[in-house]
């Protein structure tokens, strides 16, 4: 019988005596690639929706773009370690990104997390008002939604003295639910806000609950929202005065301008005008209150950009 010490022996004896060459095993040379064609290689890999949660995380704002143009059947849904991509913009505060998945039709922007809280929510907790402006203009971000606790976006923020976002929110026209009165832990906003303290939040909402219209026409005029609206008007009359009446006004502040041309025309198209711009929510008798309601068009225009230049 053949010790087990002389087969060990024998074994590496062998190996020794038979020692591998190169010409044992053909390895394949890899391809020297230039960085155009490696770039192309990498381009051609399938995108793992990782890549766009990271790249929001990053504020990669030009790859986030990238990946939304050319992937049309990624899962842009795909919840990493802490939240959807869009979850993680709302909280971050990119509103540019925000802006690009909010423009995706694949988006779920009501996703919630384990408490509960809406991308719309985080963005107030937060108190991002840049995404949260971006946001009030998509109707299908839902604003009163509350958290597993029962906390609204609306009671948070007032309680929390964020009274831009809350402004920005009432000038919008979007829905504002104030809650329910007494529940000042959960949902009642202004009993919310008088709790911890809150006086300008409360008298805003107060106002905004007593006459909505009038706190909404007033927050749009303090934040310049009438600019679009007024520059149509601002075109429309200078196209009657100069087109058809031949009104000839060479003022060079626009401003200026509008109320000269404006003041000429017959009162019951200043009534049509104000009614148009103004929002006015109640009749306007020609030739008695147009004069009034003209000099409130007035300082309304006046608050807008597009009157201060030029």
């Amino acid at each position: 019988m053949v010790s087990l010490h002389i087969l060990h022996s024998s074994f590496i004896q062998t190996i020794e005596l038979n020692s591998f060459s190169n010409s044992d095993f053909q390895v394949a040379t890899p391809p020297v690639l230039t960085h155009a064609e490696y770039t192309a290689f990498l381009d051609s890999l399938p995108v793992h929706p990782s890549r766009l949660y990271f790249a929001v995380k990053d504020r990669a704002v030009e790859e986030v773009r990238e990946i939304l143009r050319n992937n049309p059947n990624l899962d842009f849904n795909w919840w990493g370690e802490k939240g959807t991509a869009f979850y993680i913009a709302c909280s971050g505060g990119s509103d540019i990104i925000v802006s690009l998945l909010l423009a995706h039709p694949d988006i779920d922007v009501n996703v919630k997390d384990n408490c509960g809280c809406t991308p719309f929510y985080r963005a107030c907790y937060h108190r991002h008002t840049s995404c949260v402006r971006v946001m009030l203009k998509d109707s299908r971000v839902k604003l009163n939604e509350p958290d597993i606790e029962g906390h609204t976006p609306l009671w948070y923020v007032a309680g929390n003295d964020t009274l831009d976002i809350i402004k920005w929110w009432i000038a919008s026209g979007r829905e504002m639910d104030l809650g329910k009165p007494g529940d000042v832990e959960k949902t009642d906003a202004i009993g919310g806000a008088k709790k911890y303290g809150k006086a300008d939040v409360v008298a805003l909402l107060e106002r905004f609950k007593s006459d909505a219209t009038k706190t909404r026409h007033a927050t749009r005029v303090e934040f310049g929202l009438l600019d679009e609206l007024a520059a149509e008007m601002f075109a429309l009359v200078v196209f009657v005065s100069d087109g058809l009446l031949q009104i000839k006004d060479t003022t060079s502040s626009p401003a200026a301008r509008f109320l000269n041309i404006a003041r000429r025309f017959p009162l019951e198209l200043q009534m049509l005008l104000c009614y148009r711009v103004a929002g006015s929510d109640k009749e306007i008798i020609p030739g008695k209150d147009s004069e009034e309601a003209f000099k409130s068009l007035a300082e309304s225009l006046l608050w807008s950009s597009i009157f201060t230049t030029g």
